[in-house]
């Protein structure tokens, strides 16, 4: 009764995790101080992966502790990275636990783009290696005991979890061996071998006799269910069934045995005698059916040596009348197993490689609100810098300053020398020349990086339909059209926001175009400008007035305005503060950010106040530019009006607007400079993105063409077709079930039983010619049919793949032997009685060695026509 089946493991390929890892880190985290702790923390990871998969595992719990850590790190580390397809694409390649396909149907290996599926596959190896340590123990120790009730409950909980979550984290059809109806099989196996570790614990500990029937009942229920289980599943091997049966029979013996013992204490006589007779029915199953599996020697002689003592106990003394096994008053239960839940961190000494990183959840709403963030702060200042411009505008149509600074007539107004410095400073022309002479050639830059990532996804695409016409179904891959449109999405936005792009810079150099002449004289040195401004008559009788001093006045308060303005913009810009926080509370209280309520929250509480002085200063600017309009109206009703004063007056309109348009100018230019550079950090970011996933791609485009072309080359060339009968061994029927190692799933040295089968005869020498004989006469009337007898199974075909374990062979009907394919079929010495036909040789050719001599009766030829060897088509 020490048979437990134990699971193999998964093996899994090898997987670089630096490589895509370090890249992401590097492009999202840079200039971060936590950048190189990130990088250590990966190669961390890559070398636990290697030490939990890349080498055999011992059974025992230190290796056990590896693949927790392992899993547990997956589980922490899955939210901070963007694992997917068309993101951060990993593919895992996991081959099926049970290693021959054949067996249970379905595809031996299996390649995902997905870390659900590796956290599925190291579970499962998890399980596994908790079934096989639990194998391992003593359970003649209490320490053995305690360890493998453990490990089992263990397993089944870690088996139950991946048949509740296998279909969710994967894309695709799972391989046989984490279907969710062989895992769950599986944990009901494991629950019951662990209920059955507690029933030989209650044994060992000589419990009451009650709670140890209902332990032993309950452990006969849980192997019930478990062989049920497999009964209508093929999904894992056939020889698991006879040790379910087997051992669901001895828990149910068990739970008998010791209620009889309770019924005997309570001087039910009868129902002891039927509780052993039923028992000892049960065990006398197992060991006609399934003794080569568990041996019940031990346990049928004491249920035996108890039933003849109670017998003649009865007869002889109490009389008891024997009920019948129906009747019986049903055993109780009690289950003292449970699925462990599976609730990461599984392993004792887990220390997250990554712990400062936030989850992706949390990156992807800190970006959406810093997206808000700056909308806010573009917006305010926006407001100001328009406000700005329309003061600025509404000055120069008035030709303020200059018209108070040029009451002399005939001198450059300061304001305009002041202009035309701070545009010599700045660059002059050949700086805004040079920016635009520049632009196109950003663009075109970024261009070509967009069109060359975009073409390599049409290139892939185009390759992955070829591919998928050609192979039809068995191209079973996500189709890379739908896996790129959220990459041709993004480049389309992309696009767009070039086409923009150009729009604005038609925009700037059409208003550079226009100004290009005021500038160019604002550039030239003061005397050439000062020639350049018309001369008018003096009007020094305004200098000293009223109207002036106001109009001062006014335009003071504006160039404080202004100045007030710069200064609120800094502020607004300098505004920090950290969301990452307040997102990882939400987190971690509702599972789920809501990331537009917090973000808009915090927002109206960090800006309320600068958006209210802002409208407080378009308010002021716009009483102020009202009282300056209308103190201009009686400054130029005083002055003198006449055609010089006109034309001097509209030249140093025309050369304020041109400063202000230089300034704007040149600030366009500036920011599309930026814009354009940024852009082609974010465009690199994206084809490094197109280009790992056509990477990724291409190695699962390799892979899959190599298990079909595989699958095509083991598919059969011709068409099948029947062998004779007298060419095949027929199988034959197995009395019972062959011996089951103790551990099953995995491949043990053969037993007796299967090295005393049969072995095929050896090669004989090649046959002669037929001899040439005459048409037989009839067959004698007591002569054996030449057919097939009736017990002979029809002709099989070879198998078409593995086959389970052998199965002993029986003696078929009489004179039956089983045959070599390829051996004379003619050869059944001694069973056929007919006159010898002298041997005409072939001329040329030697004659028949050791021939009988003539008129002796050659033995064993039989009496038909000549036939081909090989089956004809």
């Amino acid at each position: 009764m020490a048979t437990f089946i134990s699971v193999p493991l998964k093996k899994a390929s090898e997987v670089d995790l630096v490589k895509p890892l370090s890249k992401f880190v590097t492009a999202t985290y840079q200039g971060s101080e936590d950048q190189p702790e990130y990088l250590r923390a990966v190669e961390e990871l890559n070398k636990l992966r290697k030490n939990a998969l890349g080498r055999p595992l011992d059974k025992h719990e230190s290796s056990l502790e590896v693949l927790l850590r392992y899993y547990d790190q997956l589980c922490a580390v899955e939210p901070k990275f963007p694992f997917s397809e068309n993101q951060l694409c990993l593919t895992f390649t996991w081959k099926d636990a049970f290693d021959k396909g054949s067996l249970f149907g379905g595809s031996v290996k299996l390649a995902l783009a997905s870390l659900g599926y590796e956290k599925t596959c190291v579970l499962f190896n998890a399980a596994a290696l908790a079934s096989q340590i639990a194998s391992e123990q003593n359970l003649d120790s209490d320490e053995g005991l305690k360890a493998a009730a453990k490990y089992y409950q263990l397993a089944g909980g870690a088996f139950s979890h991946i048949k509740d979550t296998v279909l969710s984290a994967l894309s695709r059809e799972p391989t046989m061996d984490i279907s969710p109806e062989t895992v769950g099989t599986l944990s009901l196996i494991m629950l019951a071998q662990a209920q059955e570790v507690f029933f030989i614990k209650a044994t060992s500990d000589k419990m009451k006799d009650g709670v140890i029937a209902k332990l032993a009942n309950q452990a006969a229920d849980f192997y019930s269910d478990a062989f049920k289980q497999c009964q209508y599943k093929d999904n894992l091997p056939k020889e698991v069934l006879p040790v379910l049966a087997a051992k669901h029979c001895i828990m149910q013996a068990n739970a008998e045995m010791h209620q009889s013992m309770l019924a005997k204490q309570k001087k039910r006589f009868g129902e002891e005698i039927a509780r052993l007779q039923h028992a000892a029915e049960l065990v006398k199953t197992v060991a006609s059916r399934y003794d080569e599996y568990v041996s019940v020697k031990d346990m049928t002689d004491k249920i035996n040596r108890a039933l003849t003592a109670a017998k003649k106990d009865n007869d002889f003394i109490y009389h008891d009348r024997v009920p019948e096994v129906k009747d019986l008053e049903h055993i109780g239960k009690a289950a003292l197993v449970k699925a462990t839940s599976i609730t990461p961190p599984l392993s004792q000494k887990f220390a997250d490689l990554f712990e400062k990183m936030v989850p992706m959840a949390v990156q992807h709403s800190m970006s959406i609100y810093n997206q808000r963030k700056a909308e806010t702060v573009n917006r305010l200042v926006g407001t100001m810098r328009e406000a700005t411009n329309l003061c600025n505008g509404v000055l120069a149509s008035l030709n303020l300053p200059a018209a108070l600074e040029d009451l002399s007539g005939d001198s450059i107004p300061q304001s305009i020398a002041e202009k035309s410095r701070s545009i010599v400073q700045q660059g002059g022309l050949q700086s805004i020349e040079q920016l635009i002479k520049d632009l196109p050639e950003l663009l075109t830059r970024n261009r070509e990086i967009l069109d060359e990532s975009l073409k390599m996804l049409d290139d892939e695409e185009t390759t992955d339909n070829e591919l998928r016409s050609k192979f039809n179904q068995r191209w079973n891959r996500t189709p890379s059209g739908d896996l790129y449109k959220p990459l041709r999405a993004e480049g389309g936005n992309f696009r767009s926001v070039l086409d923009k792009a150009v729009q604005a810079d038609q925009v700037v150099k059409d208003r550079y175009n226009t100004h290009c002449d005021m500038i160019t004289l604002l550039c030239k040195p003061e005397n050439e400008l000062n020639a350049a401004i018309p001369s008018a008559n003096p009007t020094k009788t305004l200098q000293g007035s009223e109207v002036v001093n106001v109009l001062r006045s006014q335009l003071a308060q504006l160039e404080q305005l202004k100045e007030e303005r710069d200064t609120l913009e800094g502020e607004i810009k300098a505004v920090t503060f950290d969301m990452s926080t307040t997102f990882l509370n939400a987190l971690a209280q509702d599972g789920a950010i809501n990331e537009e309520q917090l973000s808009l929250s915090q927002l109206d509480q960090l800006y309320s106040n600068y958006n209210q002085r802002v409208q407080a200063s378009l308010r002021s600017q716009e009483e102020l530019l009202g009282q300056v309009q209308t103190s201009h109206q009686e400054f130029s009703s005083l002055k003198q009006s006449n055609s010089e004063a006109n034309q001097r007056e509209e030249v140093l309109k025309k050369l304020a607007s041109a400063h202000d348009s230089y300034v704007e100018i040149s600030s366009n230019l500036r920011e599309g400079t930026k814009f354009y550079n940024d852009l082609t950090e974010i465009l690199l970011k994206f084809q490094n993105k197109c280009s790992d996933i056509v990477f990724a791609r291409k190695t699962e485009r390799d892979e899959l063409l190599k298990e079909l072309q595989q699958s095509i080359a083991r598919e059969p060339s011709a068409p099948s077709f029947n062998v004779p009968a007298y060419q095949s061994t027929p199988a034959a029927p197995a009395p019972g079930p062959t011996a089951a190692p103790r551990t099953v799933f995995t491949q043990q040295p053969q037993t007796p039983q299967q090295v005393q089968q049969p072995q095929p005869k050896s090669q004989p020498p090649a046959r002669p010619p037929p001899p040439m004989f005459a048409p037989p006469a009839a067959a004698p009337a007591n002569a054996p049919p030449t057919g097939n007898p009736a017990n002979n199974p029809p002709a099989m075909g070879p198998p078409s793949q593995a086959q389970g374990p052998p199965y002993p062979s029986y003696q078929g009907y009489p004179g039956y032997m089983p045959v070599h394919m390829g051996y004379n079929p003619y050869a059944a010495y001694g069973q056929y009685n007919m006159p010898y036909m002298q041997y005409q040789a072939t001329p040329g050719q030697p004659g028949y060695p050791a021939a009988p001599p003539a008129g002796q009766p050659y033995p064993g030829y039989p009496q038909q026509p000549q036939q081909p060897f090989y089956p004809q088509q």
